[in-house]
């Protein structure tokens, strides 16, 4: 089934009916063909409720759907997880936008390492920013996500850290960090309502200093084994633990 979003006031509760605007329009009419009748999901992203919505019709500018029913189950993970990836080469930010938003993360914030090789100014940032959103939302689409996670601008390591400062749990992956079982005890130790921050560095990984200021601010070393993964799975690695630990 399809799934769409659309604003709260696109949602009309009494009259039972929601209206789906925008670009979903033409893809609802012309790329996926739908016919009234067909049914589809919608999310205002906010709520964390799924609209099951039949279509009534199609006009110029607009899709008019009937509110079926509401289903009050929400599909998101029982605490806020927060990536902190410092920005990688090439694409492969896309690429972690899209998988971190599938596993479960409320927000993806990049981060302006030392060791980052990428450099970007205000303009070729907020462009990123831009493209990045539109990443996250078809990703919330396909994995009938409730919401769909932000992607913030580009943050400095400073502002990072200032950012996840009263988080309840911080994390980063660290290649001189030792002990697994400090590693497991932590994950299995996640509880409900926590918000919980993820830190990774760029290719080179994080400077020293950076690692001297994470500790000052109460962000916990782990290992991830004993092999050394790329930036790209890092991420995905303690997303995956993270979701698996706060599954219900």
């Amino acid at each position: 089934m399809y799934q769409f979003f659309v604003e709260q006031n696109q949602i009309h509760m009494a009259e039972k009916r929601v209206v789906i605007l925008g670009t979903d329009v033409n893809h609802i009419k012309n790329v996926l063909r739908m016919k009234p009748g067909e049914e589809i999901s919608v999310s205002d992203g906010v709520d964390g409720k799924e609209y099951r919505c039949g279509i009534l019709a199609f006009e110029e500018e607009r899709v008019l759907c009937e509110l079926r029913f509401v289903k009050e189950e929400n599909v998101e993970l029982s605490s806020q997880v927060y990536l902190f990836q410092a920005l990688p080469k090439g694409d492969k930010m896309e690429w972690i936008v899209q998988k971190a938003v599938e596993l479960g993360v409320c927000q993806v914030i990049p981060v302006a390492a030392k060791r980052c090789i990428v450099k970007l100014d205000h303009k070729k940032a907020a462009a990123k920013a831009a493209r990045w959103q539109g990443i996250a939302e078809a990703a919330a689409k396909q994995s009938k996500r409730a919401i769909v996670p932000e992607v913030t601008s580009v943050v400095s390591f400073e502002q990072a850290m200032e950012k996840a400062r009263k988080m309840d749990i911080k994390l980063i992956p660290y290649e001189l960090a030792e002990n697994m079982e400090k590693t497991k005890t932590i994950i299995n130790g996640l509880i409900p309502e926590q918000d919980i921050a993820v830190f990774i560095g760029p290719e080179g990984g994080f400077e020293a200093s950076e690692i001297t200021l994470a500790l000052e601010n109460g962000v916990e070393p782990i290992t991830l084994g004993r092999r050394i993964l790329r930036t790209e799975t890092a991420g995905l690695t303690v997303l995956s633990w993270v979701m698996y630990a706060l599954e219900r």
